[in-house]
């Protein structure tokens, strides 16, 4: 009964009854719920546990332990303050919070391939800050794999935005965050319509006139005291840490001190009364202006490289999620939104991580031959292992691509090049060269008996005199076999890649599909509210992932993860639809189903009424 707070406004027991009218009922009515709620009071607020903030580092003039309290920290030994951080500073120390930004990484790799393949010498921090390209990319809503500027409901307001700055990315950046995230659509309207900026009060123009007289970022408050309440810099500091904390005794002090300010310097008390519920937004999340700053020259960096270099960019990215399956998979559907190929492993082409490929392939990428493909990664083939990934680009590296799967036997010669290894390769695609993924199973132990006799056989090919001898090894020959279903392939993708690369299970349905149900995407991404909560849907996938609960009354239910050709979403089917339809609510069954639409806390998911396989 207690509904969750928001991100900066955690939820309180006396806020919850104030809001939650059952909950103030039961508590009136009820002597063991009361009972409960005194007790939960009382322990409100308390220290649960220790932990350690995730960027803060306290800096101070001398050994910190003259200043506060330290120990060690339980889970890493490193010595840490045990004063928390609004402590620290109360004590005059510094906090600062350095943030490690993985995208910094994926940039210096995009740098570096740039650099590589083009001789282009790229200083990422000087590039031009008004480049068309990169505004126009954000315009059209090519926000994937983009720093803070990714996901439906920021690509949607920046195709409604339309951004020409970096103050407008800047900004962006700022209001896309709980409170401040209902300014964005009159942000929008003023930039686009010069006639409808307009200030409260003339003096705000100076300070407010970049953001076309709307409050963006927390400097902007402390502005608003300093300029139109008298506050000295000493006083605005202050506030901004009432703000900021939240502090009920504080806030109100704050709020007849504004108010006294605001009358003084000539502004009437309804004035001052409006202004400050505008600050309102800012109690929940709001950053400072240097802040968005650095995020929004970080964003636009990522940008500018998305616009001018596609398939390094990407890459980079790729290789930075390899970890993660549904990211990949987010970002391989983006690649292919912008006409670049995803290519399976290639046992003469791939590399750790993975790598661009160019338009020519006989020749390597060049300005004049520039990369418009993309490799899938060794890395990135469950069961494959680095060590023998290393030991097959070394080999290449040293001797040039592999002739022959025969060539391939005879220069791997790696303690793990085994059945797990090898049935890898082959049903990832990486030996799609050398014959059909069936037949190469087929003949994977007669591989793999080759491979370890040669390499017997060389070893003991030396001359009386010492001298290794020139023995040529037999070739291997591959002995008929089946070949492999469509469906077997797309299978073993799945398995060890983790995706589809060369179809979808769903492809030959897409007709059927587009005319009866409504792809996922749509759903998760409706601004009409067409897929509202409760409203019913009927939708076509295929089953990723299947997990059976036992519920309390000890019925069977599941939960799943659905995929179609656009987009995933979760699925329940609780008893009674499970009960009817267990032996094709699975993983990998294609299904069709009806239901109705849950929306909590802004994530959608499909509660199933009936489904059937397709």
């Amino acid at each position: 009964m207690i509904p969750m707070g928001s991100q900066g406004m955690p939820m309180t027991i006396d806020h919850a009854m104030e809001i939650v009218p059952e909950l103030r009922e039961a508590y009136e009515r009820e002597k063991d719920t009361k009972e409960i709620i005194n007790l939960a009071k009382k322990l409100e607020g308390s220290v649960r546990h220790i932990s350690v903030h995730a960027a803060g580092v306290v800096i101070a003039p001398r050994p910190i332990y003259e200043y506060m309290p330290t120990q060690l920290d339980p889970k890493g030994g490193k010595i840490i303050t045990q004063y928390d951080m609004y402590s620290a500073e109360d004590a005059g120390l510094l906090k600062f919070d350095f943030l490690g930004i993985r995208n910094l990484a994926i940039l210096a790799d995009a740098v570096r391939l740039v650099k590589k393949f083009y001789g282009v010498d790229i200083d990422i921090s000087r590039i031009p800050l008004d480049d068309k390209k990169t505004f126009e990319l954000l315009a059209r809503g090519q926000t994937e794999g983009l720093f803070q500027l990714n996901g439906a409901g920021m690509t949607r307001y920046l195709k409604e935005l339309k951004p020409t700055s970096i103050h407008d990315i800047n900004a962006m950046v700022a209001l896309y965050r709980p409170g401040p995230m209902e300014t964005i659509p009159e942000y929008i309207k003023r930039k686009h319509n010069p006639r409808l900026v307009k200030y409260m009060d003339p003096r705000m123009k100076k300070f407010l006139a970049e953001s076309y007289g709307l409050i963006v970022y927390q400097d902007d408050l402390l502005f608003c005291a300093i300029e139109l309440a008298g506050y000295s810099w000493e006083e605005a500091d202050k506030f901004r840490k009432a703000v900021g904390k939240k502090i009920p005794k504080e806030m109100a002090a704050q709020y007849q001190k504004f108010t006294q300010g605001i009358i003084q310097n000539g502004q009437t008390p309804e004035f001052a009364e409006k202004l400050w519920k505008l600050f309102e937004p800012f109690q929940a999340y709001g950053f400072n202006k240097a802040h968005a700053a650095s995020y929004g020259k970080v964003a636009y960096q990522t940008a500018y490289m998305k616009a001018h270099y596609p398939v390094e960019y990407m890459a980079a990215i790729l290789t930075a999620e390899s970890g993660d399956v549904d990211k990949v998979a987010q970002i391989i559907d983006e690649c292919k939104n912008m006409g670049i190929p995803v290519l399976p492993p290639d046992i003469n082409e791939s590399y750790g991580g993975f790598s661009c490929l160019p338009k020519n392939r006989e020749n390597p990428i060049s300005k004049s031959n520039k990369s418009d493909k993309i490799r899938f990664g060794f890395y990135t083939i469950k069961n494959l292992g680095t060590d023998i990934s290393d030991a097959i680009i070394e080999e290449r590296k040293q001797s040039g691509k592999f002739k022959s799967i025969t060539g391939f036997l005879d220069c791997i010669k790696h303690k793990n090049l085994n059945k797990k290894s090898m049935a890898s390769l082959i049903k990832s695609g990486a030996m799609d060269e050398w014959g059909d993924r069936g037949v190469l199973l087929a003949n994977m132990e007669a591989m793999l008996e080759y491979n370890h006799e040669n390499g017997k056989q060389n070893g003991a090919q030396t001359s009386l005199w010492g001298g290794a001898t020139n023995v040529q090894a037999p070739e291997f020959r591959l002995q008929p076999g089946t070949d492999a279903t469509q469906a077997e392939k797309l299978a073993w993708e799945k398995e060890l890649l983790g995706l589809y690369i060369s179809g979808h299970p769903l492809e030959r349905l897409r007709d059927k599909l587009e005319k009866r149900t409504v792809n996922i995407k749509k759903i998760k991404e409706d601004k009409e509210n067409n897929w509202g909560n409760g409203m019913p849907v009927t939708i076509g996938g295929i089953i990723d992932t299947a997990r059976t609960v036992i519920t309390k009354g000890n019925e069977r239910m599941a939960f799943l993860k659905i995929s179609d050709l656009t987009d995933a979403i979760e699925a329940v089917a609780f008893p009674r639809v499970f009960q009817e339809s267990m032996d094709i609510l699975a993983s990998g069954k294609c299904i069709a189903f009806t239901g109705k639409v849950s929306n909590r806390n802004g994530e959608k998911s499909i509660i199933i009424e009936a489904v059937k396989e397709i």
